[in-house]
């Protein structure tokens, strides 16, 4: 076996590496405040924002679904990697040579399979590239060119092409390390009825299909020859690395302007794609040999960020044709996943975006993305069209047919406005149409699977235990914040804490304060009083849950060691915990400070520390104080004892009032 990797390297790539760089690969980030980012969970499906990073900490956190790591974990549980697949990937990037226990590196023959399929992907990439110069590829070439992309556009987007060879491929890995049963499980080759296996792609164009990271996962071909009997276009089955359900073709190319635009534009092909990143449409993707779907919409929609929910755009541009119309109906019955507007831009002449580009130029391409009409309009524009409106019946009959549509409008603002578009294409009233939708909208729930709404209404819940709903208390402290950045696993209003805990509003007071000084520990130690810290007892923190992270701290070498190394300081207490106080740890290492700016961070720090100090101050004074009760009257030196002690306490605490 390959040696593992000596503790420092993986210490000194996590320090080199940003977490907020690694996470915005496949999830658009956005500020949430001091040193604290957040977006969409990739982890479970959501559509307001609950996941948060923070990447002075290196670490991110769901407070929907509670996964929590570092690069590392997030590494692995994205992409399915071991940890020292993760860690090897993160060096090379970060530029650390990485040294092994035992003298010994990587070992290729035994790397995981997912790392020996994208590196079989790789080498594969590189070989149809160096053929699509080949003599043998001119009519790939030529037929690219009829298309209007050059050697430029090639090189590009890494067209290559496929030799017309039973195995050139195979043959071509085999020379470069890699087995048989690798390759199948790629999908890069099949199995022969006589043994031994042959080529997937042969004779073909082929297109690197990508992760959003850039990593070639599978390939889309199409063919060139007559004799030629497979599908026009072979795709990649599915395999360890590919799922087609998942993968958008330029995804990688087009990430950065769907965050910064929040818009994505869809098209049907890869040569679409093609056409529409050298026309300027920078954020456009296709699906791979499927149609667009729910796994698609979960990808877009993180990618998209905060603008999914506000101001984003979706535009499925389709042929004129029947078959165009279809597709976009389809469509259609994905848009109740998207909270983005969702638009359709018909060529009406039925040409496709390469097309257009290659006949009329860049401009018409760009003008047909922005006669883009709603999706609802199309759809309803459709629905109509096949019913005789000059006649009652024809408009009876087209108004059943389009208020279920309206009906499934989620925006209520909308509704009114589509009803009277309605109501003005067919000839008849307002109140009929509206009388007409709302009937629609009655059979709509009644026809509903049960437990279905609820799950489509679940993201608008707060997350509650035990049946009680929380709101965020941050929201209170930060007026004109109204996200709750923490609403899964810590009570954070007195009402609910009260029926969950049945403590008194006291004690949540105290909760919140023990918590938050937690925080200030785990993420800004340079305030913290290390001395006055480190003598806490256990017994200062009521909260058991709180206790037990404090306990961790100890263990970790308390305040003292976390000074010296703050970088590694919350690795080091969760090493230190049970599964109880590493989630908690884990929420709060990343949740974010209620300080909107720096300034206000030590402020913040300071008064919530003092508060604990205070508190347990308290805890003290009327442990004394009811040992004060207990002494003989007789005995004045053991109460002048205890009196004195009581105002050295009181001393102290008027000296931290001035922080809190």
């Amino acid at each position: 076996m390959a040696g593992l990797i000596v503790r420092d390297d993986i210490d000194e790539v996590r320090s080199r590496v940003r977490i907020d760089d690694v996470v915005g690969e496949y999830v658009t980030l956005r500020s949430a405040g001091v040193d604290s980012m957040k977006g969409l969970c990739p982890f479970h499906d959501e559509k307001t924002p609950s996941f948060h990073v923070r990447p002075s900490s290196g670490y991110y956190h769901c407070f929907g679904c509670g996964e929590s790591g570092d690069a590392y974990t997030f590494l692995q549980k994205m992409d399915g990697c071991t940890f020292t697949e993760a860690v090897e990937r993160l060096a090379e990037r970060a530029g650390v040579q990485l040294r092994y226990e035992k003298g010994s590196g990587p070992n290729r023959r035994e790397a995981g399979q997912r790392a020996r399929l994208l590196e079989a992907h790789r080498e594969a990439q590189d070989f149809f590239r160096a053929n699509i110069r080949s003599p043998e590829a001119e009519k790939a070439r030529l037929y690219m060119a009829e298309r209007g992309f050059d050697e430029e556009a090639l090189t590009s987007f890494g067209v290559g092409y496929a030799p017309r060879g039973w195995d050139n491929l195979s043959k071509h890995l085999r020379s470069r390390g890699f087995l048989d049963k690798e390759l199948t499980a790629a999908g890069l080759a099949a199995e022969g009825r006589r043994g031994g296996v042959y080529d997937r792609f042969r004779g073909r164009l082929i297109w690197p299909i990508r992760d959003v990271t850039g990593r070639v996962i599978g390939f889309g071909a199409r063919k060139l020859y007559d004799d030629d009997e497979g599908p026009k276009y072979l795709n990649t089955p599915e395999t360890p690395l590919y799922r087609k359900n998942q993968v958008l073709y330029g995804l990688d190319r087009a990430k950065r302007a769907i965050a910064k635009e929040g818009r994505v534009v869809v098209v049907e092909g890869y040569t679409d794609v093609m056409a529409a990143h050298l026309a300027g449409i920078d954020c456009a993707i296709a699906t791979c040999g499927t149609a667009f779907g729910a796994e698609h919409t979960k990808v877009i929609r993180r990618l998209m960020g905060d603008a999914a929910s506000k101001t984003g755009e979706v535009i499925f541009t389709f042929d004129g044709d029947e078959a165009g119309q279809k597709a976009a109906l389809r469509a259609f019955r994905e848009d109740s996943e998207f909270t983005a507007d969702t638009f359709v831009a018909v060529e009406r002449s039925g040409l496709d975006p390469a097309d257009i580009r290659l006949r009329k130029g860049d401009g018409a391409l760009r003008d047909l993305i922005e006669s883009r009409r709603p999706l609802f309009e199309f759809a309803l524009t459709k629905a109509i069209a096949d019913y005789d409106l000059d006649t009652v019946e024809g408009r009876v009959k087209a108004l059943r047919e389009a208020a279920p549509i309206v009906a499934s409008i989620r925006d209520r603002g909308m509704r009114p406005g589509y009803e009277r578009w309605l109501s003005g294409r067919l000839g008849m009233t307002f109140d009929e149409v509206r009388d007409a939708v709302q009937r629609a909208g009655t059979a709509n729930r009644q026809a509903a699977q049960p437990g279905r709404d609820r799950a489509n209404r679940s993201w608008e819940q707060p997350v509650a235990r035990g049946g009680v709903r929380h709101t965020s208390h941050y929201a209170n402290q930060q007026p004109g914040r109204t996200e709750d950045p923490g609403r899964a696993r810590i009570a954070n209003d007195v009402e609910s804490y009260q029926q969950e805990i049945g403590g008194t509003e006291q004690d949540y007071t105290g909760f919140r304060i023990e918590r938050g000084a937690l925080q200030v520990a785990l993420q800004k130690p340079d305030f913290i009083n290390v001395k006055l810290f480190d003598r806490l007892k256990p017994e200062a923190f009521n909260d058991a849950g709180s206790r037990a992270v404090f306990q961790a701290m100890q263990a970790a070498g308390g305040m003292a060691w976390a000074v010296q190394n703050p970088q590694h300081w919350p690795e080091r207490v969760i090493e230190n915990c049970d599964e109880r106080a590493k989630q908690i740890v884990a929420e709060l290492v990343v949740r974010p400070l209620p300080a909107q700016r720096e300034d206000e961070v030590g402020r913040y720090c300071r008064s919530i520390v003092a508060r604990l100090f205070d508190k347990d101050i308290v805890r003290i004074a009327g442990l004394l104080h009811s040992q004060l009760l207990r002494t003989d009257p007789n005995d004045g030196a053991a109460s002048a004892k205890l009196l004195e002690q009581l105002q050295v306490l009181e001393r102290q605490r008027a000296r931290l009032r001035q922080y809190m």
